[in-house]
């Protein structure tokens, strides 16, 4: 098309064929549908239609209206009107909501063959038939209920040949297809509200919402459309011809396109907060790049005897390939089943057969304290003993019942510190320092169990959204039993905690449920929309000096 051309409707026959539609009562549906049929598949633009019609009327059209008119989808018709707001003020549309009752694809099966209840009816014969039969038809089950609970049929027990089912009334009424027929016919409002809750019930009815614009008129209306230019071209420049062109207006307010970026998850942006508190507070960071452990890094080094509950299969992935771990410290093996089997280093042990065939078998590792154990292992045979402070975070395993809080699989985050001296009252200290850099202050402590720690301490927080307190963590002080063997010095304490790293997760960004967070069930879109990590630490107010 050369330059400067603009679309405008010509071909005769549209016209007439719109005039006759339009105004021409006479014409059968059957033409009129035709006619529109002619209008639909001509070259004429959509947004050419609505600007006829749109002129025709007096105040303005409905876009739903006008697609079911022109017999075209309705989002044909959208696209037409947007088409239409961008080029300024020809039209202007408002977006309307309407909601509707619609039958779903169940309901219209009742509404053409009859309810399940009915067709349950009409297959019983005067004679009869068996309960164990009737159950079969594809209405059987549903239909056999409602029958029941209508009193239009009985259950005879007693029969020679099984239970079975006679009517108990000669004829009846097929109320729940006559009410989804009227609604199919558009008059749901001759029904009331519990009966169409009924059908909701049985999903036979949903209520659905309709957004149409209603187009009309705008200041710059005109029947003609002439595409507006976007850029200015040397070539116009040049020729002169941009003086004679329409240009769409700057919107110098608009947003760029956002570059192609990716994303990261939740757990990826709070585990780089926790990464930066631990190296903050002087932590160095443990290799954990072992998710198969033995049981004897995993178990046996931690002081956990070989009969413990949490060693079965009902809570540890046990591996079948390869089943056993070949290479193990021999010397500190026979140290360990020493200590579990006699005792040692003022403890009598536990006092049975230690095996190491179940030692050596592999598995998920259940917590990353077997990779505390190990880092604990080589500072031991460095001399002389030098202070240290390990921090690790990485997934672990275990076979958890699903719920809420729990998952199989999930991230440990461990914080060690190893020292002369070190009591319970500095593991307190650490834990709320801790926490505070995490902005969670609401912390309660509570006794515990572990056959590596004693003592022991649980950790838990105040989760908002679930409204109760919520386990976040695990704490103690290491054993003399799990350190000597080792060959770490005597007045050495090592306190430490673990906590998962779906929890506090949670907590910050306001999630009920961990399923949301990980797992196939997650939208992704939660990972687009998340905002940035920011633990909300309050900034403490320095200390005074006291006087001297």
């Amino acid at each position: 098309m050369e330059p400067g051309w603009r679309w405008e409707l010509r071909p005769v026959h549209l016209l007439r064929l719109r005039r006759h539609t339009q105004d021409d009562d006479t014409l059968s549906p059957a033409l009129r549908l035709d006619t529109f049929k002619m209008a639909m598949h001509s070259p004429v633009p959509v947004a050419e239609l609505l600007l006829r019609r749109l002129e025709a009327s007096d105040g303005g059209l409905d876009s739903a209206e006008l697609a079911a008119e022109l017999g075209m989808e309705h989002q044909a018709v959208v696209g037409a009107v947007k088409s239409l707001q961008a080029l300024g003020e020809v039209i202007e549309a408002e977006l309307r909501s309407t909601k509707r009752w619609e039958l779903t694809a169940e309901g219209e099966e009742i509404a053409r063959e009859g309810s399940h209840e009915a067709r349950v009816f009409r297959s019983i014969p005067p004679e009869g038939l068996a309960q164990s039969e009737l159950m079969r038809m594809p209405s059987g089950k549903v239909g056999f209920s409602k029958a029941m609970s209508n009193k239009w049929i009985r259950v005879d027990k007693s029969a020679a040949d099984g239970p079975r089912v006679f009517r108990v009334v000669d004829s009846m009424e097929d109320e729940v297809q006559r009410r989804l027929q009227l609604i199919q016919g558009g008059q749901a409002e001759k029904l009331g509200e519990k009966e169409r809750s009924e059908l909701r019930k049985r999903k036979l009815l949903a209520e659905v919402t309709l957004k149409t614009y209603w187009v009309s008129k705008g200041s710059a209306f005109s029947t003609s459309i002439s595409k507006q230019e976007t850029e200015l071209s040397p070539e116009m420049i040049s020729s002169g011809s941009w003086r004679d062109r329409p240009f769409k207006p700057y919107n110098f307010l608009a947003h760029g396109v956002l570059p192609d970026s990716g994303h990261l998850h939740p757990l990826l942006k709070v585990r780089s907060q926790f990464r930066q508190i631990f190296l903050e507070m002087g932590f160095t960071e443990m290799p954990t790049d072992n998710f198969i452990e033995s049981s004897f890094w995993n178990f046996d080094a931690l002081f956990q005897p070989q009969q413990h509950p949490a060693r079965d299969q009902h809570d540890t992935f046990f591996l079948r390939d390869p089943a056993e771990a070949l290479q193990l410290p021999m010397d500190y093996v026979q140290r360990v089943k020493r200590t579990h089997s006699q005792g040692g280093y003022g403890s009598q042990g536990y006092k049975y057969t230690w095996k190491l065939d179940e030692a050596r078998k592999n598995l998920l590792r259940t917590h990353t304290t077997s990779a505390s154990a190990r880092a604990l292992y080589r500072l031991a045979q460095k001399k002389p003993f030098t202070p240290v402070k390990y921090f690790s975070i990485d997934r672990v395993f275990r076979n958890e019942t699903l719920d809420a809080t729990h998952l199989a699989e999930f991230h440990q985050i461990e914080g060690v510190v190893a020292d002369h001296g070190l009591t319970l009252g500095h593991l307190m200290g650490v834990l709320r320092e801790f926490f505070t850099k995490l902005g969670i202050t609401q912390l309660r402590f509570k006794p515990a169990y572990n056959p590596y720690t004693e003592p022991s301490m649980e950790v838990f927080s105040y989760h908002q959204g679930l409204k109760k307190w919520v386990e976040v963590g695990n704490s103690g002080v290491f054993r003399p039993e799990m350190l000597l063997p080792m060959g770490l010095p005597e007045n050495v304490s090592v306190i430490a905690w673990g906590l998962s790293l779906e929890r506090p997760t949670m907590i910050k960004y306001g999630i009920n449920n961990i399923r949301d967070l990980v797992g196939h069930k997650v939208n992704l879109q939660m990972v687009y929309d998340s905002p940035l990590c920011r633990l909300d630490a309050e900034p403490r107010p320095p200390p005074t000096q006291e006087a001297a």
